[in-house]
């Protein structure tokens, strides 16, 4: 087992353990732990040697290769920040996760660089753009990568695993994505606690599938090189691919979101996976009953763990496998080296089966969010009544999730007390979704909700009023299609309203004049027999 106590230190421990083993394999090349280990250390020289500070962000604006993963551990080894952005997301929204860390080094593509144009003349903090070789030299004021990985070394800064590793960025309930800051101690504390009950070793492959901006799909990092495992860095365009990769690689663990699950159980799986895959997890949502059974009928030998977490605190709960039967809506107990508790409002404990909120205390709880201190108050807060003695109090995350806990301690969650939307294993502000909709200036008032479907978890539903010059009590005169696909231009795909209902103005206000979208979703679903936004 690794005695890293810094993110980087991950790395360079599988290094020393086992230098000739694999680490990384992208599309058809793979680096050994030492290959991994040399670059982690020549990129933390090269941004040294562009004057980076301790504690400055790095951000990385790419897809799954090589050079994420590099980045994400160089930066943190010269005393920086990591900031990884979802390769998904439009330029203007990359601009702004920006701009909200103060982004000093860029590292993303040639093509990347492109699209980004003129947006990053509104980024007045980012001092250097690095690129990844491409056909031709990097264009003025950026630096290529292998001349970036071979500036003179520099040594970086002396950090300690209370300093920050990284910025998580995830969207929040007030419409832009708020940046969880974790400290190289959240991230090793993770990685051991999910590699100890998951029980990886150096004989393990994980396909990352999941997005390495979100924790559960950067845990999948951390926690095969605190193993000295190998991951297989997979961008996936269909469910098949994913497949093929299974079995190409022998894959022996596959953490993915119900919504892909749900995908992967409707198609024929090769025989040979069920042959080598050990196990498979499912995180960010309920996983159905039905696929899940569908998927042990596949994988008979795979052991199946159910999780639970929030970026806040990187990892939360798992249920153990052994239990699956007895209990499937479960979401279990909390991970080694963390306590969940289920509180009331004035912080005392709840009986057994009464619901109140999750809140999660221990070493994996974050240190708050980027230039946010009064929504860091809002979900860390001292405990209340605990080691009355300790001069300094003890923070923990409150989730913002209503849960019960049964006699003997198992979690059933019950719902979410914000209005964000969870589809396709994203965290999808409504506010994001309307404020991009205003901006179109093709509505006049809009709404966005969360309604249940099938297999995205959750669809994203808005209800439009025409803009103004339209005749508002004519809404068929809304054109609908030029309307989505505006959306397609301006938002991932995961973002793009599944349905957009029309109608005549006003829409409907609550006691503080604001949209009352509850009333909204309440009505949508009753109109059609279906449920509104939940767990």
């Amino acid at each position: 087992m690794s005695d890293s106590c810094l993110l980087h230190e991950l790395v360079a421990c599988s290094a020393w353990r086992f230098p000739e083993n694999a680490a990384l394999t992208h599309g058809g090349e793979t680096m050994s732990h030492a290959a991994l280990h040399e670059a982690v250390t020549r990129f933390a020289g090269g941004v040294a040697g562009l004057g980076l500070r301790r504690g400055e962000r790095v951000a990385i604006y790419l897809e799954k290769r090589f050079e994420t993963v590099i980045a994400s551990f160089g930066a943190p080894a010269a005393g920086g920040v990591f900031v990884p952005i979802n390769p998904l997301l439009k330029p203007e929204q990359a601009a702004y996760i920006l701009r909200d860390c103060n982004a000093r080094i860029l590292l993303t593509s040639p093509e990347r660089h492109a699209l980004l144009g003129e947006a990053l003349s509104s980024c007045p903090d980012l001092r250097h753009v690095a690129l990844t070789d491409g056909g031709g030299d990097p264009p003025a004021g950026a630096i290529g990568w292998k001349a970036l990985l071979a500036t003179p070394f520099r040594p970086g800064h002396r950090v300690i695993d209370t300093d920050m590793a990284a910025i998580l960025y995830t969207s929040g309930s007030t419409g832009k994505p708020k940046g969880v800051v974790l400290s190289h101690r959240n991230m090793v504390a993770g990685a051991k606690s999910v590699a100890g009950y998951i029980g990886n070793t150096a004989d393990d492959t994980l396909l990352a599938a999941l997005p390495l901006s979100f924790d559960a799909g950067f845990s999948q990092l951390t926690t095969a090189f605190h193993a000295g495992a190998r991951v297989v860095l997979l961008n996936y365009l269909l469910p098949r691919d994913v497949l093929k990769a299974l079995e190409r690689e022998r894959v022996t663990g596959l953490t993915a979101v119900p919504p892909l699950y749900i995908q992967l159980a409707q198609l024929d799986w090769p025989a040979a996976i069920a042959g080598h895959l050990r196990y498979f997890a499912s995180t960010g949502g309920r996983m159905p009953r039905e696929t899940l059974a569908a998927l042990r009928a596949r994988l008979p030998k795979s052991r199946p763990f159910l999780m639970y977490g929030l970026t806040e605190a990187f990892r939360s709960t798992f249920l153990p496998p052994d239990e699956i039967d007895r209990r499937p809506d479960s979401i279990g107990k909390a991970i080694p080296n963390a306590e969940i508790l289920v509180l009331r409002e004035d912080g005392s404990p709840c009986a057994p089966n009464e619901p109140g909120e999750l809140v999660h205390r221990g070493a994996l709880v974050a240190l708050g969010y980027w230039n946010d201190p009064e929504k860091t108050a809002e979900r860390y807060k001292p405990l209340p009544g605990r080691e009355p003695g300790l001069p300094l109090p003890e923070l923990a995350v409150w989730s913002g999730d209503t849960v019960r806990m049964d006699e003997e301690g198992f979690l059933y969650f019950i719902g979410r007390r914000d209005e964000m939307i969870k589809t396709s294993g994203y965290r999808v502000s409504p506010t994001e979704v309307e404020e991009i909709l205003y901006a179109t200036k093709k509505v006049g008032e809009c709404a966005a909700f969360g309604v249940d479907h099938d297999t995205l978890g959750q669809a994203i539903q808005v209800v439009v009023t025409p803009p103004p010059g339209i005749d508002p009590a004519n809404p068929a005169a809304l054109d609908a299609p030029a309307l989505l696909a505006e959306c397609r231009k301006r938002m991932p795909a995961y973002m793009v309203p599944h349905g957009i209902d029309t109608r005549s103005g006003p829409l409907p206000r609550n006691p503080n004049g604001k949209i009352d979208r509850k009333a909204l979703s309440a009505e949508w679903a009753e109109k059609r027999g279906k449920r509104p936004m939940s767990s």
